[in-house]
């Protein structure tokens, strides 16, 4: 696979984790950079051992996640999406200017395997051809570290002008993208030969 092509696969692989990481930073008060840069770097990490664990899954186990990577995604976005939403609702009006400052490592974590599960689907794809698969998943681990971190500065911006509504904005961004995931894939299979 050409550099060029890598480098496309790794921003389209990032996309989720962008604008994911958009919401993560739009619920927090004022986050910090070191906490931008700690999401950037869980999000890439994430993102660059996906792909690893798809290639060494290798062609036994193939179709099981390909059967089910997108309902795990969706599932891990929609609870994700409805605790935020839920967690704003429930959050009294004066109670609303004591946002975090930092998301928790579980939280970080969850969000990041929920939009990487892709990248292990395309991790068994490159399986079957001639990639050096350490430098595609390091290329895309770092996209999507740089991505993430945009998007959580982008979110910093953002949260202060939208207030509470963030957290029920960027829930249901998250529910968003997990419907997207999972229309997508049941879509292809659909139209299967």
């Amino acid at each position: 696979m050409s550099f060029y092509a890598t480098l496309i696969l790794a921003l389209a692989l990032s996309m989720d984790a962008f604008a994911v990481a958009i919401c993560k930073g739009a619920v927090l008060h004022k986050p910090r950079f070191r906490e931008i840069l700690r999401t950037g770097f869980i999000f890439g990490f994430i993102e660059a051992i996906t792909p690893i664990i798809g290639w060494g899954i290798g062609i036994l186990a193939s179709q099981y996640v390909v059967r089910w990577d997108h309902w795990i995604a969706f599932t891990l976005l929609f609870v994700l999406g409805a605790r935020m939403i839920w967690q704003s609702i429930k959050t009294k009006d004066d109670e609303c200017c004591t946002k975090p400052s930092s998301h928790s490592s579980s939280s970080l974590i969850f969000s990041a395997i929920a939009t990487s599960l892709d990248a292990m689907a395309i991790g068994l794809g490159l399986a079957f051809l001639q990639v050096d698969i350490v430098h595609t998943a390091m290329t895309i681990g770092l996209m999507t570290m740089i991505m993430a971190t945009i998007g959580m500065m982008i979110g910093r911006y953002v949260g202060p002008l939208l207030g509470k509504k963030a957290e029920i904005i960027g829930g249901m961004v998250l529910i968003g993208i997990g419907f997207n995931i999972l229309f997508e894939h049941l879509e292809l299979f659909m139209y299967a030969p």
